[in-house]
């Protein structure tokens, strides 16, 4: 079995993903900055169930420190592949904060490539995402669709670390699989997304702020499909690939605010709200180069996973109700 390093391993996708990189009986060394892009006490709350399993380290790392970065690699004697999940995500807050997500999720991408390459590490596996997708491109989306234009410093700053990955695969050989993720939703699921947003704001009686005239659809994707599909991607060797994952069934966003509602059995108050002008229209993933280099295709449909959204908040709300949502 191969020694895995794991940043954003306190992250949604990173915690599910270890999970089962663990169960298939890899060792896994997880980093994680516990920064504060939302409510941190989820991180933590995830880290704790991942601290006590056997073959699993973790170590408190930003992937910007390059010197932290440098020594880890040293002290720790190499790794046969790198699954990076670490970064910062969202299309609104990066409007706000552009150097944060270009240093974290451009600079970040670099640190660990240039380790890669003077330490030999074989195989990169990017956690990329499919806002590079932007509004001008035909759906569904396939792998080969211009990419050149996208509407958020997010997107831009995913877009410039596949550049960095396509560069290190052509001058020093490394492996590299990289994933567009498409809308990933779950237990213990971002809180900034609208699939948490909804369940805590209905089940507590509060507001329900749509932003948009809630026709707007995304390609919302079970989180145990998407860490399944990225443990595909890190055992597939094919030089440099571009991959999609996603459920390939858009839903519209109030369709997916009526099955909560049903699985809650309450009514949500909706408040309208503009629409971002970094938000796109509508997503939806081509899965094609993933069922036929993979071997993956996606397993759970919108209604089981908001069912098991629903049981996962159920179990835990006397904590998962005082997690911040934001706005």
């Amino acid at each position: 079995m191969s020694r895995i390093l794991l940043t954003g391993a306190a992250g949604f996708i990173g915690f599910r993903t270890a999970q089962l990189l663990l169960e298939d009986g890899h060792t896994v060394l997880g980093l994680d900055s516990l920064n504060d892009a939302y409510d941190v006490r989820l991180k933590h709350w995830r880290l704790e169930r991942l601290q006590p399993l056997p073959n699993f380290t973790f170590c408190q790392l930003d992937v910007t420190d390059v010197a932290a970065l440098e020594n880890l690699w040293q002290q720790q004697g190499g790794f046969d592949a790198v699954i990076h999940l670490a970064g910062r995500a969202g299309v609104r807050p990066s409007v706000d904060h552009p150097r944060l997500y270009y240093d974290t999720n451009t600079l970040g991408t670099l640190n660990l490539l240039e380790l890669c390459r003077a330490h030999q590490t074989e195989k990169f596996v990017l956690a990329s995402t499919s806002s590079l997708y932007g509004e001008l491109n035909p759906t569904p989306y396939s792998e080969d669709a211009n990419t050149d234009r996208t509407i958020s410093p997010y997107a831009a700053s995913k877009k410039a670390a596949e550049v960095l990955c396509y560069t290190y695969h052509q001058l020093h050989k490394i492996d590299v699989t990289v994933h567009r993720y498409f809308t990933v939703y779950g237990p213990a699921g971002r809180p900034d997304m609208s699939v948490m947003r909804f369940i805590q704001w209905i089940s507590e009686g509060r507001t329900v702020k749509v932003y948009g005239n809630g026709q707007q659809s995304r390609d919302f994707t079970f989180v145990d499909d998407i860490a399944r599909g990225t443990i595909a991607g890190m055992k597939y060797r094919g030089g440099y690939e571009v991959i999609n994952l996603g459920n390939d069934r858009p839903a519209l966003l109030m369709d997916v605010l009526h099955l909560v509602e049903q699985g809650l059995g309450r009514t949500a108050n909706i408040e309208y709200h503009d629409r971002h002008p970094a938000d796109v229209s509508h997503t939806w993933a081509d899965i094609t180069k993933a069922r036929t280099l993979l071997g993956w295709q996606p397993q759970t449909d919108i209604q089981t996973g908001i069912a098991r959204t629903i049981s996962w908040y159920r179990e835990h709300e006397g904590f998962a109700r005082t997690i911040e949502t934001g706005n």
